[in-house]
């Protein structure tokens, strides 16, 4: 029997009854099981018995209680799983911990069963797959080629069918490289948004807990049932409301990155050119603006992640291990960090001042941008050319990765097409901090999904106004200080009346919707960052407010509205069609 492990598909057959969470983890372990010999996807897969807990834990619950029922997952065996071991590939360091890691925690609680520990490039130093004691992933769809790393056994478990989703953790690309390998969704969240507690860190201050899934709707639904403050965790952080699950939704008109020429590398790919031709066209044809962008900045940010100091934050991990018993530790790895003892704790500080001056840029350049788009990777590299030239191919899967957790972006890996040869091929799409939820939104309609009836939303507000905050005008000022941008000049629907107000200075229109009478209003929209929009709220004068304003084409955006009270000793402005029309005419001739 072949199962449909997405979410909703099987939260449906358990509903109807036409399968049960035993029957499923039976099938599942088994299948996983067959296929571990050819693969090494897992280095622990639970028994039967040792899925027996899990699986009565679930006897007589509500399945209407738990939004994850029976939903089998597999775990990045550097992330802990109560009474299994943790390796991260190293059996000298193995260790078994009493506490589950607070995702795997939370995962559990909501219904989900974990299937096993898989493998990973060693302490999660790698972008392969192949870098483990317990055998070399290949690709979940041609032999010759890796699966991509480090997170390698759990994009597998996806790929092949034996998890609807798995857990892994990405530092340098670890959850998108294998994703892009394995034509699956890999998101890798803002940092601090999913717990890291539990977790063997690779660079503590850089590490994420990323998610495999088989699209961007399933890994909206984990991260809104996860991502929030972790007391565990010092680095986890608050995710704000514009990033919940309502977030998620249909785009609208948006404005995304491109690399310039120059700044792309498919290091000799034939087909990557046209591959990431095509992706743009989608997203363009999606209701994007495609605008070059200088990635010079963020590539120079990445290389300071294996050449500047950080690689000493690796090795306050795996170091001690590697002096005592340095035959423990895989020779590529020793070779990685051997460097790390050397770094002196001025190099670090001038390296956190080179990334912060690199990140203002880089932010400056985000600012005006929805998203950007690269490739995942530049081109795939077989098993063979990963052992002739291990670092070298490992550093060009990583030339479009690296620097995403450095400087604090949100990133999901999407599947964009396949290869001659059939091997996946896929994108990047990365934005600001806490703008995940729009990223997947983004990514679900790039991948051809059905569209949530809501507006996808993001870190920015939009908001129209139609008097003294119009562009120029006496009180723009108040919206420029805050960061805001003009989007677009236009109209309200033809349903409002326009009046100003008695009093001022500063002079100011009240907009009213009416049901007979209407006119249609010129109006410009705004787009602010939302955090900066309570501040705004709070200076608006009565009889002003926000409110819902429908626009020309039908679109209702928060905008200026007005009490009726305030329309009192008021005049009525609506033939001159706007507040610039009102004043034009004022003007003495």
């Amino acid at each position: 029997m072949n199962l449909n492990l997405n979410l909703d598909a099987l939260r449906a057959a358990y509903r109807a009854g036409t399968l049960s969470p035993r029957e499923v983890l039976t099938q599942v372990q088994a299948k996983a099981s067959a296929l571990n010999p050819d693969y090494h996807l897992f280095i622990h897969l639970l028994s039967l018995d040792e899925l027996e807990p899990y699986l009565l834990a679930l006897e007589g619950r509500d399945l209407d209680s738990l939004p994850l029922y029976g939903v089998p997952f597999a775990i990045k065996d550097n992330i802990d799983l109560a009474g299994i071991p943790t390796t991260a590939a190293c059996p000298a360091f193995a260790h078994v911990p009493e506490r589950s890691a607070t995702l795997v925690e939370q995962l559990i609680a909501l219904g989900a069963i974990p299937l096993g520990k898989t493998n990973l490039d060693q302490f999660a130093t790698g972008l392969n797959g192949t870098r483990s004691p317990y055998g070399a992933c290949r690709n979940s769809v041609l032999a010759e080629y890796p699966s991509g790393g480090s997170s390698a056994g759990s994009s597998l478990a996806v790929a092949l069918g034996v998890a609807s989703f798995a857990l892994g953790t990405d530092t340098a690309g670890s959850g998108r490289v294998p994703a892009a390998l394995n034509n699956l969704v890999g998101l890798k969240a803002t940092k601090g948004l999913l717990s890291t507690a539990g977790v063997v860190p690779a660079c503590r201050t850089l590490d994420c807990v990323t998610t495999f899934t088989a699209t961007a709707r399933e890994a909206s639904q984990l991260l809104a049932l996860t991502a929030g403050l972790d007391p565990r965790d010092e680095y986890s952080r608050t995710n704000p409301a514009w990033n919940d699950a309502t977030a998620f939704g249909a785009p609208r008109p948006f404005r995304f990155g491109v690399p310039r020429p120059q700044d792309l590398a498919f290091f000799g790919c034939t087909e990557g050119p046209g591959l990431f031709a095509q992706a743009i066209d989608r997203l363009n044809a999606m209701g994007g603006q495609a605008v070059e962008l200088d990635l010079s900045p963020f590539l120079e940010a990445a290389r300071l992640l294996y050449e500047g100091p950080w690689v000493a934050e690796r090795y306050s991990v795996a170091g001690a291990l590697m002096e005592q018993h340095p035959e423990a530790v895989l020779p590529v790895i020793r070779a990685v960090l051997t460097k790390a003892p050397g770094v002196s704790g001025v190099q670090t500080f001038r390296g956190q001042y080179r990334l912060q001056a690199l990140k203002a840029i880089c932010d400056q350049a985000l600012g005006s941008l929805d998203c950007v788009i690269t490739p995942t990777i530049g081109r795939p590299v077989t098993l063979a050319e990963l052992e002739q030239a291990p670092v070298l191919r490992n550093s060009e899967l990583g030339y479009y990765t690296n620097f995403m957790n450095l400087l604090d972006y949100a990133a999901v890996a999407v599947p964009s097409g396949f290869m001659a040869n059939g091997l996946p091929w896929g994108v990047t799409l990365f934005g600001r901090a806490f703008t995940d939820q729009y990223l997947l939104s983004l990514a679900n309609a790039f991948t051809g999904q059905a569209a949530p009836a809501s507006l996808a939303r993001n870190d920015r507000a939009r908001l129209v106004v139609c008097g003294a905050h119009l562009d120029g005008l006496a009180l723009n000022g108040q919206l420029q200080q805050r960061g805001a941008r003009l989007l677009e000049a236009t109209h309200s629907s033809p349903d409002y009346q326009l009046y100003a107000l008695a009093g001022g200075p500063p002079l100011r229109p009240g907009m009213l919707r009416v049901a007979e009478g209407g006119v249609a209003i010129e109006v410009e929209v705004w787009e602010l960052p939302s955090s900066e929009l309570g501040s705004f709220l709070t200076g608006i004068p009565a009889p002003l407010g926000l409110g819902k304003v429908q626009l020309a084409d039908g679109r209702w955006e928060t905008g200026f509205i007005c009490e009726p009270y305030g329309l009192q000793g008021a005049v009525n402005i609506s033939p001159f069609g706007g507040w610039r029309g009102y004043f034009a005419a004022s003007k003495p001739n």
